[in-house]
């Protein structure tokens, strides 16, 4: 999936496993953020991380929830980069290009990305470039066994 353009985007399904993981690639600067909102945080407000519905490693090396700056990384991504997005529903956590950026968050729900100013990025939810941490997998897609396919 390829975002790019102004606002926000949502995964269209909740994390219910104990321990998922995705990607991002950044394949074009600009002003993005990634990680995890609830259904409830405003997407037409970017930054995201301003509010109390989302959770955010930003393109200027923070890690934002509810307008506080939680963490500042050292490296922050460029174009070519790799963020890997690690949840188990107590820690948030953030890797780039396969290396912990050791930025844990706790206390939320969802998933969630921004860009504005011409970011370009896509979100890779299965054969990923640096594989999921140990004990963590893709996200799955939860489906009822009474549901005709």
């Amino acid at each position: 999936m390829v975002i790019c353009g102004t606002g926000g985007a949502l995964g269209n399904i909740p994390i219910l496993q104990n321990k998922a993981y995705f990607e991002v690639k950044l394949q074009q600067s600009g002003v993005w953020g990634v990680g995890i909102a609830t259904r409830n945080t405003n997407l037409n407000k970017v930054p995201l991380g301003e509010d109390a519905q989302s959770w955010v490693l930003c393109s200027d090396g923070t890690v934002r929830h509810n307008g506080e700056e939680k963490y500042k990384i050292g490296d922050i991504p460029q174009e070519g980069d790799i963020m890997g997005i690690t949840y188990d529903h107590v820690e948030l956590n953030f890797y780039i290009n396969g290396k912990p950026t050791n930025t844990p968050v706790t206390s939320f729900k969802g998933t969630g990305s921004n860009i504005d100013d011409g970011a370009i990025m896509d979100v890779i939810f299965e054969n990923f470039s640096h594989g999921p941490p140990s004990g963590y997998d893709s996200i799955m897609v939860e489906k009822s066994l009474l549901e005709n396919d």
